[in-house]
């Protein structure tokens, strides 16, 4: 009787795979599962995990990609975003001319 060795794999390698195979609507668990050198009942539980973490449902039916959703946001928040968004560039872009000055005046005055 032969002991059956369980792999423990990190929680980043996990994540890397559950996106590798989420990540192309072709993959499979078998190609997937193959590639990487783990079991496919290993990933497909590791997929659902994931999907039900992120409330997408843990069904895994006929197509694999049947129970992933496209989260859309709204209008009011991709403009609340955008304008966040806006006021950072402006915030860098003034940082970065500062630091440019700056560089020009300590720049000037060495005499290396």
């Amino acid at each position: 009787m032969s002991l059956m060795v369980m792999k423990v794999y990190s929680a980043e390698f996990r994540a890397d795979a559950v996106a590798l195979y989420l990540s192309d609507p072709k993959n499979t668990f078998e190609g997937v599962s193959k590639d990487l050198g783990v079991s496919r009942e290993t990933l497909r539980n590791w997929v659902r995990v994931e999907r039900a973490r992120k409330g997408r449902g843990a069904a895994v039916s006929g197509s694999p990609r049947a129970a992933q959703a496209v989260d859309v946001p709204s209008d009011d928040v991709l403009k609340e975003e955008n304008k966040q968004l806006r006021a950072r560039i402006r915030e860098l872009e003034t940082e970065r001319e500062i630091l440019r000055r700056a560089a020009k005046y300590f720049a000037g005055e060495t005499n290396w």
